[in-house]
This record gives C-alpha cells, sequence and structure tokens, in this order.
C-alpha cells in the first residue's frame, strides 16, 4: 500500500521537536530548520513516515500505544523489545550490504511509546510476488526468494546457541490459534480435536526437536522484507524476534507463498516450485545441502500449516476462503 499524506507537523506538537532535536542530527549532523510531512503506512500498529521538507530525508515513527492498543505498560514492553532486538541484530553484523536490519534512531516512551527508525527504500516481498502473479514476473521472484533465503540463513546460523529446540513452544502456538477459530465459529468442537491430535502426531516426532535453537524473526510475512539490488535484503519489524526452530521463518514463508498463489490462482499446489526454490536456496548455506534440506523440508509441512491457520484467524478473510485455509492447513499437517 502505498504511503497516504496526512498533511505537515505542527511545529507546536511535541514530535515536532523530538525529531529535529534528537533524531535529525543522527541523520544530517544537524539539526536545521526542519519542517515534516506525515504519511500514514500500513502497519498492525499506527506506523507513520515523517519527511524532512528541507532535504527530504525520512525516518519511520511507530506507535506502540494508540486508540487501538491503549495499554501502557505492554505498549512500554513491546517498545523495549523491539528496539533491543534491532540492536542486537545489528550487533551480530546484520547492517549494510547484502543483509540490512533497518537501524533504530530513538524511541521515546512519554509519545505514546515511540519508535523511530531510518527510512529504507525498495520494494516489498508482497509486491514481488504480486507482480510475478500479475504480470508473469516469475524470474524476478526466483531472485528475490534466493536473496531472502540467503538472508535469513545469515540471521539464522550467527545466532545459534547450542541448546536444542524446545517443540512445545510451537505447539502451544497452534492451540492458540486453534482456539482463536473455534472463538470465531471458523472451526467447531470435532475438527478442533482433529488438529490437536495431527499437533501431538508431531510433538512425538523426533526431527521436530533434533535443531539448535536459533533467534528467528518471528514476524516474517511478506510486508516485513525489503528488497535493494543485487541480494540486498532489509528487515524491521522484530517485535516478535525470539529463540526457535529456524524452520519457525522459512515456514512461515512457504505458507505465505501458498496462501498467496491459492488465493489468486485457485490452484493449491501453484506455489511448489517457488517453495523448493526457496528451502533449496536456504539449505545451501550449510556443509552438507542435501542433509541441510531433507531436514528443513521434513519440518517445513508444520509450520506451513499452522501459518496457513494463522492468516485464516483474519477478520478479512471471507468465509469461503477460511475453510480452504482451514483445509489445505489440515493437507501440510497430515504430511509428515
Amino acid at each position: 500500500m502505498s504511503p497516504i499524506y496526512l498533511g505537515k507537523l505542527s511545529e507546536g506538537d511535541p514530535l515536532h521537536g523530538y525529531l529535529k532535536h534528537d533524531i535529525q542530527p543522527q541523520i544530517s549532523g544537524e539539526c536545521g530548520s526542519a519542517g515534516y510531512r506525515v504519511f500514514r503506512l500500513n502497519g498492525s500498529n499506527d506506523v507513520y513516515l515523517y519527511e524532512n521538507r528541507d532535504d527530504g530525508s525520512k525516518v519511520v515513527g511507530k506507535f506502540f500505544r494508540s486508540s487501538r492498543k491503549k495499554g501502557i505498560v505492554k505498549a512500554a514492553s513491546n517498545l523495549s523489545r523491539e528496539f533491543a532486538n534491532l540492536c542486537k541484530m545489528r550487533d551480530y553484523g546484520m547492517t549494510g550490504y547484502p543483509h540490512d536490519v533497518v537501524r533504530p534512531l530513538g524511541c521515546n516512551y512519554a509519545m505514546n511509546a515511540l519508535l523511530v527508525t531510518e527510512c529504507c527504500e525498495g520494494e516489498l516481498l508482497s509486491q514481488v510476488i504480486l507482480d510475478a502473479l500479475q504480470q508473469g514476473d516469475y524470474d524476478k521472484l526466483y531472485r528475490k526468494l534466493t536473496a531472502l533465503a540467503y538472508f535469513l540463513a545469515t540471521f539464522h546460523n550467527r545466532t545459534v546457541t547450542g541448546a536444542g529446540v524446545d517443540f512445545n513452544q510451537d505447539c502451544s502456538y497452534m492451540d492458540s490459534l486453534i482456539a482463536k477459530l473455534c472463538d470465531i465459529l471458523a472451526i467447531g468442537g470435532s475438527e478442533a480435536q482433529d488438529l490437536y491430535g495431527l499437533r501431538d502426531q508431531w510433538r512425538r516426532t523426533p526431527r521436530m526437536w533434533d535443531d539448535q535453537r536459533v533467534l528467528v524473526h518471528g514476524d516474517a510475512t511478506p510486508e516485513n522484507f525489503m528488497f535493494g539490488h543485487g541480494l540486498k535484503v532489509v528487515t524491521f519489524d522484530l517485535e516478535r524476534t525470539k529463540y526457535a526452530d529456524r524452520v519457525f521463518d522459512t515456514g512461515r514463508i512457504a505458507g505465505e507463498l501458498k496462501h498467496f498463489f491459492m488465493r489468486a490462482t485457485g490452484n493449491r499446489h501453484a506455489a511448489d516450485p517457488f517453495i523448493g526454490h526457496f528451502l533449496w536456496e536456504y539449505a545451501c548455506h550449510f556443509p552438507n545441502r542435501d542433509s541441510a534440506f531433507e531436514s528443513i523440508s521434513g519440518r517445513t509441512p508444520f509450520y506451513m500449516g499452522i501459518t496457513l491457520l494463522r492468516i485464516a484467524r483474519n477478520n478479512w478473510i471471507d468465509n469461503d476462503y477460511r475453510r480452504r485455509l482451514i483445509n489445505e492447513a489440515r493437507e501440510c499437517l497430515v504430511r509428515r
């Protein structure tokens, strides 16, 4: 979605002073006589772009507290967590080309729990997928999935802990998705019990426990990765970063690809070549590509399944397509 112009930021607004005196010097080295244009961006929180009218520089402001999310303590906690996660991943060397985590510029708890970051230019993965679907630009999608696989492999491999995966955490997450689908009457009790049974079968599968925990992005959706030239990938929105199985991220990308292609074409298998390419490219960043691909592919159906359940709970999904998502999620979960 393109930014929506809202107007000029009033010089009497405390945010104007914060941007001018605390943020602008980090960009240009001086305060200057900045005035700001304000644009609304898409996001789960209130996210805005602020453009300096004097030099054209831009920053992004993300408010964790808003009319939709009023909890002060939770907003402050989420702000602290995302700021720390951005700094942590940049400390791991995820800066510049080709792997870049957006640079945090400041956090202000008094201003509705505001996080300010640099603004990066590029093309979102969601747009690349749509170009493939609408214009047949499949080569670009293959190239960008190669770049994303390289980025995520680096993100994960630099943060390996040595501790084993706790798959119970992902089973609990699946439970929360099932509960939500029950709450909105998308599934009934017998279908929920069927899904719980599939969960338990995966829980008893040894390979789901065999890998080491890594830091995962935690919200690896097509709206949270941006591409530049070549292999350049930028990511942001690290609020949900956590230690987990690396396939928590790669499986979500696979599930999102399935969703995009299935919704656009009606063909549940249309995304398979792109999913296979993405996982194969991810596996090339391990000493034994074949064994890595086998291990990752063996765990992927579970994470694809819960990704489709996650999408199905959204209120913008119509009932017919929600049913298709739930059915496809079950098809993924029976493939162990």
